[in-house]
């Protein structure tokens, strides 16, 4: 018994260790800026994560072209490997604003809930989830296998993107000019959370995304509205109008032809959306709301619908700076997530149609003129924020898609099986360049507070996501 219990706290002893080590390791990651808007930190980023490969015996090379951060490319070679399969992150993160972050900033690591020893703790910075904690994640499992504990069954390539949160308006350039490097069976995309319940989940697709911005007019500049009200027209009023002929009070977005062309989801997929677990009256105890959009239908269906969201209205100003005038322009920021089968320019193109419909001229990409202003009663101007890509879904009856199946469920744990993951990774751009099948796996919490502003990452996904990604470098025969 003695033996058994001081065993017991030699191994409790070393996993503390290794995971002192680890978290080590991810603070001086989580210290280096990592936002568009500073190329040199981005540049410190890919030089970090190179040297981390390196020192842990991946091959590496900076994937490069012109005007675009370099991407980290590594591999392994395996003697008598079943396969091939690259695992994709990114290492950009989204804009801060260091004033809203509490506690710390968002290049200075803290823990909160805990000590770094309580598996409940979690770790703040920018991209401590979204993606730096999966890129530390598959690290430190490299370490448990050159430790001893398994062997890679397949050859294993990395590439970790610079650009992901800016529209990855550059990997097609690099999978094209870097082709046979980044060729693969199939490659594994480890962005975004595990599931609610803090399950392990696995994608097969996830859906496009593409976006506007829209600018209603009223008159050339701001009026008292004790002197005009009621007279000048409202823009902030148009564009409530014309925002709500958009949607209805269910959340049905009423835009004609916003849901045709829907592939239609298979047999097996039908099948695991049925066998998630229920989590709908949880997260609406969480998030304080007491009702949802397309009520009764459960958030995992909604997720394979296109959706309609409003990112931000503007105009005149509220609180402690409200002013008594008739506002002079009003606009909008909006995203439209797509499914598979949608199109992202023909999407935009029912939009403008839909605004046109209530008797709005549209001016596209630029501020409409005097003359233009003076002629139509109504008027906005629209500008595409990005062109998009559309959706991707791959079949989860592919040898692919079991044999990561299997693996995730080799640990002794659930796995929930999505068709479509909520959020928007760059598939497309893969598949039309690869035309390989693409499956996700992430290990973020899901209340992570990705692109806001104290984004974190439980400790305990992060050991768990060591777990995970150790086990798909131990795939089983595919």
């Amino acid at each position: 018994m003695k033996c058994i219990l001081l065993l017991s706290l030699l191994c409790s002893a070393a996993s503390a260790q290794n995971h002192a080590r680890v978290l080590a390791e991810f603070n001086e990651f989580l210290k280096i800026p990592n936002v568009a808007a500073d190329p040199e930190g981005l540049k410190e980023n890919a030089a970090w994560i190179r040297a981390a490969l390196e020192r842990r015996g991946v091959q590496t090379q900076l994937l490069e072209v012109p005007g675009a951060p370099a991407a980290v490319y590594g591999q392994i070679g395996v003697q008598n490997a079943i396969g091939t399969v690259l695992f994709y992150a990114h290492y950009d993160g989204q804009p801060v604003n260091p004033a809203l972050w509490k506690g710390s900033g968002p290049f200075e690591p803290s823990y909160r809930g805990g000590n770094p020893a309580d598996p409940e703790a979690r770790i703040y910075a920018r991209s401590a989830s979204d993606d730096k904690g999966v890129i530390m994640a598959m690290l430190a499992a490299l370490d448990t296998l050159r430790a001893g504990n398994g062997a890679p069954t397949v050859n294993i390539k990395f590439l970790f993107e610079g650009e992901e949160e800016a529209g990855s308006a550059s990997l097609g350039r690099i999978l094209q000019k870097y082709t046979p490097l980044v060729m693969a069976d199939f490659w594994i995309i480890c962005d975004g959370p595990v599931h609610q319940t803090r399950q392990q989940q696995v994608y097969f697709g996830a859906r496009g995304v593409t976006g506007f911005q829209l600018k209603v007019y009223g008159p050339k500049r701001e009026l008292h509205s004790g002197h005009y009200g009621n007279w000048a027209p409202n823009p902030a009023m148009m564009l409530a109008r014309l925002l709500g002929s958009m949607k209805d009070d269910e959340g049905r977005v009423t835009i004609p032809g916003f849901y045709a062309d829907i592939d239609p989801l298979t047999d097996t997929e039908v099948a695991a959306m049925k066998a998630e677990p229920p989590i709908d009256e949880a997260l609406m105890r969480e998030l304080w709301i007491a009702r949802t959009e397309n009520s009764p239908r459960r958030l995992m269906e909604v997720l394979n619908q296109p959706s309609f969201n409003i990112r931000g209205i503007a105009s005149g100003a509220v609180g402690e700076e409200s002013r008594n005038v008739v506002p002079s322009e009003a606009s909008v920021s909006v995203d439209v997530r797509l499914v598979k089968g949608n199109d992202p320019q023909a999407m935009l193109e029912e939009v403008k149609a839909h605004i046109r419909d209530q008797g709005y001229f549209v001016v596209e990409g630029r501020e409409p003129t005097e003359f233009e202003r003076l002629q139509w009663p109504k008027i906005a101007a629209f500008y595409a924020t990005e062109g998009g890509y559309r959706a991707v879904r791959t079949s989860m009856d592919l040898p692919q898609s079991r044999a990561v199946i299997a693996a995730l469920e080799s640990k002794g744990k659930p796995v929930v099986k999505m068709p479509t993951l909520g959020g928007s990774v760059p598939l497309a751009i893969i598949e039309d360049v690869l035309h390989i099948p693409l499956i996700g796996v992430p290990i973020a919490n899901h209340d992570n507070n990705q692109h806001s502003h104290n984004e974190n990452l439980r400790l305990q996904n992060l050991w768990d996501g060591i777990d995970t990604m150790r086990a798909l470098f131990m795939m089983p025969v595919y």
